[in-house]
């Protein structure tokens, strides 16, 4: 399995439900970097991806991007296989 890093901050309801997804899919560890505690990391997040909120999800190289770009992605049926590579 691939892994999995999520940018995320102390106070996010769509970051818990993100990581509940990943669960139910099998997902045992996920890399969280706090953005809220390190202002660097915010930056270096919104040059990775182009986007300013949480959370932004990688699978391993790929970035999925946030909650819902997950949901759909898993009701797409194409999460497992990124899971599984």
């Amino acid at each position: 399995m691939p892994k999995v890093s999520m940018y995320t901050t102390a106070v996010c309801p769509f970051c818990v439900r993100a990581e509940m997804l990943l669960k139910q899919r099998g997902v045992t560890e996920i890399e969280k970097i706090r953005i809220d505690l390190d202002p660097e990391q915010r930056t270096a997040m919104m040059e990775r991806t182009g986007r300013r909120t949480v959370p932004q999800i990688y699978i391993g190289d790929t970035h999925v991007g946030g909650y819902d770009d997950l949901a759909a992605l898993d009701r797409a049926g194409k999460l497992l296989p990124l899971l599984e590579q």
